[in-house]
């Protein structure tokens, strides 16, 4: 098996400043917060000594998003128990071991394990699989769901090639190799797209399926330059295949799944470098939000900049991912987004889980603790 080798991650929070050990401390301080805080600030609870979800804390479920989360924070930490412990709950209550959505999971499910849906969600299936691969590389594999490798490659098997036999439908659309919004529909959330991940799983997927990755990565690049608009850089929520926002869905605005995006530029660009566009769309988000709109940055938006008189649900993943984006930009907003990120502290409330979930990996990014395994 093949394995990346980087040892340059840079630190951006030591490049404004900050002390090395505080920057280390505040990371700890905000894992624990969030795995083992108060009942009014953490996310992870844990089950029967050896399972754990994570509560989405606004709608009161355990979602895949958030359990993949989880594990990709875990083993980026090397907590190895905690990964254990989500991956053995979504296996036990998420996962779909026969039907048309067989190897694939529930997307949300109640903290009791009841699901409230039997439908599946790409981005948890795509982080699933990444944190898998990151935990056999630096823990090694164990043995049944534990076989960490067997099991991510499984995942993406599922991913790429169910429907062949008529039954279920692929996560990735394979005429254009670029991932569903759900496997049922054709369209896209250009959230979703992680080419950086898709880099990888080319060299750790199932051989027969490396030069579809290689090809998703590509797709995916080319794919956000047409979502992302020209001007601000902005990107809907769900869009059509070609890049149109969908407003048929209510969609079509830079809304909370749309602030994934520039985070996702930054880690792709930090891990890969291989589009400059990248860097160049980074730089127009960060300009929108500190420079056209810095008296109105917790609003809704057209992708154009138009403000729709709503305000975000989310203000502090606006900020958090903004900050992440700084792993690409060159322009001048790049230390203001970073140091406004260091200045606001981890969000409290039922509306925590999303925000702080974004804020933990901007944390771990900016601090150079974001990581290939």
């Amino acid at each position: 098996m093949e394995y990346i080798k980087k040892d340059n991650y840079p630190n951006l929070f030591e490049a404004l400043g900050y002390d090395k050990e505080l920057i280390e401390d505040r990371l700890n301080q905000i894992i624990n917060t969030i795995f083992y805080g108060s009942e009014d600030e953490r996310l992870y609870h844990l089950v029967e000594d050896d399972m754990g979800y994570i509560l989405d804390t606004g709608n009161i479920d355990v979602r895949t998003e958030g359990m993949s989360y989880g594990m990709m924070i875990c083993v980026q930490r090397n907590m190895q128990k905690e990964f254990n412990c989500l991956w053995k709950w979504t296996k036990t209550y998420m996962w779909h071991s026969e039907g048309d959505n067989k190897g694939y999971f529930a997307w949300s499910v109640s903290p009791g394990g009841k699901r409230n849906s039997e439908g599946s969600a790409p981005d948890g299936e795509e982080y699933f699989a990444m944190a898998l691969f990151f935990a056999a590389h630096r823990w090694g594999d164990g043995v049944g769901i534990f076989n960490y490798t067997k099991e991510a490659q499984n995942l993406l098997h599922e991913c790429v090639h169910k429907g062949e036999d008529g039954r279920g439908n692929p996560m990735w659309e394979p005429t254009n190799k670029l991932i569903k919004f759900v496997p049922e529909l054709d369209f896209t959330d250009p959230s979703y797209h992680l080419p950086h991940f898709y880099e990888l799983f080319a060299l750790w997927a199932n051989e027969e399926d490396r030069d579809f990755w290689k090809e998703a990565a590509r797709a995916s690049r080319e794919f956000l330059k047409k979502a992302c608009h020209p001007e601000t850089g902005l990107a809907p929520e769900y869009s059509n295949y070609d890049g149109r926002p969908r407003y048929e869905e209510g969609h079509g605005y830079y809304y909370s799944d749309a602030y994934r995006v520039i985070a996702n530029i930054g880690l792709d660009y930090a891990w890969f470098g291989k589009s400059e566009w990248e860097s160049e769309c980074a730089d127009k988000i960060q300009k929108f939000f500190c420079d056209t709109v810095k008296d109105n940055a917790e609003c809704v938006y057209e992708i154009d900049g138009t403000i729709i008189d709503q305000p975000a649900l989310h203000p502090v993943a606006i900020i958090a991912t903004n900050a992440m984006g700084s792993l690409a930009t060159k322009g001048k907003y790049s230390e203001l987004c970073v140091q406004r990120f260091w200045e606001t502290p981890l969000r409290t409330g039922d509306r925590r889980y999303y925000d702080n979930c974004l804020y933990a990996f901007a944390f771990l990014a900016l601090s150079g603790n974001y990581r290939i395994w």
